[in-house]
């Protein structure tokens, strides 16, 4: 059984940080578990050590855990990565474990689960839960999604949510490192995809579904 782990835990919510962190000193004592605010912090202190595991939020300031995951499997490939989220974890689980992430655990789960879950990851494993299991088993059905945000690649992705939630191309831009033109253009594509033509018909539509 794993025990004395080294484990970065990146949430920009204190109280989510702390109780994390006393779940792991409880259940793997000895363990090293260092705090990261945002997504950039924690590739940060990935590049500067080993680690064991890396808890990522989705929904940070700045880049989100879902973009910073495409740079851990790219400059940490063995490194695995358990996705937390107070989201609906039917609508963001499959996206995160074809990102390559070891797993996804809601936060809502995450007092009871938190430690089985790191115990079958580390072991190999994946961790998700039935309802997921279930979800995946359906994607492979059905070889996609019915929803048109299930179409959207991981950026567009991540700029429709951007949308959704009311921020401005250029503050997007901004966000991502990336130019105006490049997120206008994700727009336009984003909009061809889904059939929404606006930023209010895509905030409905991400409430709806449970995105936001």
């Amino acid at each position: 059984m794993v025990t004395e782990l080294r484990v970065i835990i990146a949430d920009d919510h204190p109280v989510v940080r702390k109780g994390l962190s006393d779940i792991f000193s409880e259940s793997f004592p000895g363990s090293t578990v260092v705090e990261a605010t945002t997504a950039q912090m924690a590739l940060d202190l990935a590049a500067e050590g080993s680690w064991d595991l890396v808890m990522l939020d989705i929904t940070m300031p700045g880049r989100n855990g879902l973009d910073a995951l495409r740079d851990f499997k790219r400059d940490h490939p063995g490194l695995p990565v358990l996705v937390l989220s107070m989201h609906d974890e039917k609508q963001y689980a499959v996206r995160v474990l074809k990102a390559g992430a070891s797993g996804y655990l809601s936060k809502e789960a995450a007092p009871e689960k938190l430690a089985d879950a790191v115990q079958q990851i580390l072991s190999g494993g994946r961790f998700v839960s039935k309802a997921v299991a279930h979800e995946l088993v359906e994607v492979l059905v059905k070889k996609g999604g019915d929803d048109p945000h299930t179409v959207l690649s991981d950026r567009e992705f991540d700029v429709f949510l951007r949308l959704a939630s009311g921020e401005t191309v250029t503050a997007i831009a901004k966000a991502l490192s990336l130019s105006v033109k490049t997120v206008s253009t994700y727009r336009t594509r984003i909009i061809e995809k889904t059939g929404l033509p606006s930023n209010a018909q895509m905030a409905r539509y991400a409430i709806h579904h449970r995105l936001l």
